[in-house]
């Protein structure tokens, strides 16, 4: 069988990985992939990033599963075209994508449904807008209406924080667009809502328009600096399992929030396939609220996850594009999972590309306790240089959160270009605990 993974980052590059590990597969391309897709033999990049051009393609490749990673391709209609063509691919259609392309949508969906968010109201008016800040006060979150690559949400601590933000997010031109939003029809526009104390937790299922089937739990660090400071980014690094979310809070989440999703969405006549990532705020109480919706597999997350993961993911995305989603269950690896994301210099804002990377691990298939994801890489001659902010996930896996932490850490000071960076406490919660 021949596999196609959509998408060119870390998280492509796991499920890729994990794909090429199957006995029914007997090839694995990625479009467009990366640097490490091209230094494991199993793999096999395809330069092919137009979903018309793509969908011709897997046609004449016969391609038996397609799975799409990023959400770019899916807000913008890859399995709706793949699907017309007869081809099988795992993923949310456009309709359904809408969880995570528009803040305003996924919002005014979990509240029609009641399904526990933060109060919120949303503006297309930035003196509307800064005015209801300012009678809210702070902290307060103000939210792009769009996609921004993880990077559309702002935490505001002060006024400053949150009216700055307002003018980030609802331009005067493209000029202004510093957070490079890619706007919804319509135009720019805000969701701002109230602050949710708590600790996080991604929360991630795989769904084929009725069953559910829960993965690993996970947590990232959004921030860029030690001890969650400094700007928020696409994510420094993830852990799994995440130990805050208990048996209980597991439970709740799947009975308030996912369960009551996959039943919304399929009353609203888009029925939810792919993989849904409820991102969770957990109160000192237990009690999950939803922050927002990905219609795709978190990125670092998905690379702790994978390692983990001893079921055939070729099985279980064949079961999840043919309904059958219910006669699944899924093995783990009993160790914790880590990963270290190492970072371009200048990311989140302004990341510098074309720095050599030296000091990677000869094995391109990892060992069985590490495995270097590449992210924004690409082969230069014999070369593998940086062509993105976030640029390598090293990922181990140990006895305890500690060990792997250890492992990953060993492995990142091995590894060389100028200007990385990277964090060095990713897992302290779960240490912590």
């Amino acid at each position: 069988m021949k596999v196609l993974v959509v998408g060119g980052g870390g998280r492509e590059h796991a499920l890729a990985w994990k794909l090429a590990q199957s006995p029914k597969v007997q090839a694995v391309y990625v479009a467009p992939g990366n640097g490490g897709t091209a230094l494991d033999a199993r793999l096999e990049n395809i330069n092919i990033t137009d979903i018309d051009a793509l969908q011709a393609w897997a046609l004449a490749e016969k391609i038996a599963l397609t799975v799409v990673g990023p959400e770019q391709p899916l807000a913008a209609g890859i399995v709706d075209t793949f699907r017309k063509q007869g081809l099988r691919v795992f993923g949310p259609t456009q309709a359904a994508a809408q969880l995570e392309s528009s803040k305003a949508f996924s919002k005014a969906f979990m509240v029609r449904h009641q399904i526990p968010t933060a109060h919120y109201a949303t503006f297309t008016d930035a003196v509307a807008a800064h005015a209801y800040i300012d009678e809210k006060g702070a902290p307060i979150v103000v939210k792009a209406d769009g996609l921004a690559a993880g990077k559309g949400v702002v935490v505001a601590m002060t006024l400053h924080e949150a009216h700055e933000a307002i003018e980030f997010m609802l331009p005067s031109g493209p000029e202004h667009n510093v957070l490079g939003v890619t706007h919804n029809e319509g135009g720019a526009r805000v969701v701002i809502e109230e602050f949710l104390q708590g600790e996080e937790a991604s929360f991630i299922v795989m769904c084929d328009g009725k069953n559910v089937v829960a993965m690993a739990t996970s947590q990232d660090h959004k921030r860029l600096l030690d001890g969650d400071q400094g700007p928020n980014t696409g994510g420094m690094g993830a852990y799994s399992p995440a130990p805050v979310v208990t048996p209980d809070v597991h439970a709740r989440a799947m009975r308030e929030i996912i369960l009551p999703t996959i039943k919304g969405m399929e009353k609203d006549g888009i029925p939810f396939t792919g993989f849904l990532y409820a991102g969770l705020m957990i109160d000192a109480q237990g009690k999950p609220k939803t922050l927002e919706f990905n219609c795709r597999m978190g990125d670092p997350e998905t690379q702790p996850i994978m390692m983990r993961l001893k079921t055939d993911l070729f099985d279980v995305m064949m079961a999840a594009t043919s309904g059958a989603l219910d006669q699944i269950e899924l093995e783990w690896d009993r160790r914790p999972a880590l990963g270290v994301v190492m970072a371009a210099h200048g990311y989140p804002l302004n990341p510098r590309k074309g720095d050599v990377i030296r000091g990677l691990p000869k094995n391109a298939e990892g060992t069985e306790d590490v495995m270097v994801f590449h992210a924004g890489t690409q082969k230069q001659g014999d070369e593998t240089v940086t062509s993105g902010g976030r640029v390598l996930c090293v990922t181990a896996l140990g006895d305890t959160v500690k060990a792997a932490q250890h492992l990953a850490y060993d492995v990142a000071q091995g590894i060389v270009f100028e200007g990385a960076q990277y964090r060095k406490d990713i897992g302290y919660r779960a240490i912590k605990s």
